[in-house]
């Protein structure tokens, strides 16, 4: 930890990056908590679980120091007159001497309990995504329904998990029998109908609100009752998905990393309508399957792209404004112990979906210190997304 706090501070280029880009990530972190909308062990966890960061947001400040963090944004919002830039008041009270954000309740003490029994999950959605979350339930020792639009893409789901387990046995950590165990427990559907049993559906296709309100008035009609009903969207509302059925209690949010298997976090979304038992059921059920649940409420990027894609688009700014190379910032911020800098991970997520994300964001929240920067959106104008095209900020 203190390596990475004296990277920060440092009084040299790569410090200055460092505390430019990490301070109004930092300031809206604690935003985020003072509002309630989530909890300090649950924002460190995701952006520590969802991004791979070594610390999460509130821990960093607290090993900082509130009043340092106070100071360099008081210097920030001087230069740039962003009210983004403003210290949050949860922050100026910490300065103070109120205390810290790890001094908090211990959201772990109480473990969650299965309060509606899953033994059968459905997924709907045949791409990478649906594939990854079929195997994280097989591999966990529930049965699953995979329903596709054809033979053929549910044919491709069950390839895809064959691929991964071979490679498991490969590396030795699975062996045949095992392999033939959890294939013994994926069935293929291509009719809805094949989900009238199952115990939580998970659904995992295009995000376009208008199918996914007709899939969930179709699991309306089809599911048993107390089924719970789930959406992996991750920018969409899921109180209007839920309004598409006659059991919006049954109705949450399970948002999936990708690649499903190997990512830990996932952000549970509830409504203001979600039972209080599907809420607990979906959270000891993340860890009966290995993974790491935050808990949030439904807007717009919930907890991990909130934070992070503002700070991709500051670093974007960063570099238009300042002249600082791409590699240079790429640097800075990897020395701070980050897995990647920012437009190399930009180029890993996509400039296109990147774009859309920030699109969502400053329409939900209006801030217009969010505003896409101009070159994000002239990449994507160029057809330049990142790895996927072989060019984006970096050529491949």
């Amino acid at each position: 930890m203190q390596d990475i706090v004296d990277r920060i501070v440092a009084d040299d280029r790569d410090g200055q990056i460092a505390r430019t880009l990490l301070y109004p990530y930092l300031n809206h972190a604690a935003t985020m908590f003072g509002s309630g909308y989530a909890t300090a062990a649950d924002i460190d966890a995701g952006m520590k679980f969802g991004c791979g960061y070594p610390v999460g947001p509130l821990t960093l400040i607290d090993a900082l120091g509130a009043e340092t963090v106070v100071a360099g944004l008081r210097e920030l919002h001087q230069r740039t007159g962003d009210p983004l830039h403003e210290p949050a008041s949860v922050l100026t009270e910490h300065a103070a001497g109120d205390g810290s954000f790890s001094e908090g309740p211990d959201a772990a003490a109480d473990a969650p309990q299965i309060r509606r029994p899953i033994s059968t999950v459905g997924v709907v959605g045949t791409g990478t995504m649906a594939s990854g979350i079929v195997e994280v339930f097989a591999k966990s020792g529930y049965d699953v329904v995979v329903v596709g639009r054809g033979e053929e893409k549910v044919q491709g789901v069950l390839d895809r998990i064959t691929k991964s387990l071979d490679k498991a046995v490969a590396r030795g950590k699975l062996d045949e029998d095992g392999k033939a165990a959890v294939l013994a427990r994926l069935t293929g559907a291509t009719e809805r109908e094949a989900l009238a049993d199952v115990d939580l559906v998970v659904e995992a296709i295009a995000e376009d609100l208008d199918i996914k309100l007709q899939l969930f008035a179709d699991l309306d009609r089809i599911c048993k009752p107390g089924a719970i009903l789930a959406t992996t969207t991750s920018s969409l509302s899921i109180a209007q998905c839920a309004g598409a059925t006659s059991r919006p209690a049954d109705v949450i949010g399970m948002h999936f990393f990708n690649p499903a298997p190997v990512m830990k976090l996932v952000e549970v979304v509830t409504t203001e309508q979600t039972a209080e038992d599907v809420d607990e059921t979906v959270r000891a059920l993340c860890f009966a399957t290995g993974k790491h649940p935050v808990s949030c409420g439904d807007r717009a990027g919930f907890i991990v792209n909130a934070l992070l894609f503002p700070y991709l688009n500051d670093a974007i700014r960063l570099h238009e404004a300042e002249g600082a190379s791409l590699e240079e910032i790429d640097d800075a911020m990897k020395a701070t112990g980050l897995p990647m800098g920012p437009f190399e991970l930009l180029d890993v997520v996509g400039n296109d979906v990147s774009l859309a994300i920030q699109q969502t964001l400053v329409g939900a929240f209006g801030h217009e210190g969010w505003t896409p920067a101009p070159t994000l959106e002239k990449l994507v104008a160029d057809g330049k997304l990142g790895r996927k095209t072989k060019e984006g900020f970096h050529s491949y």
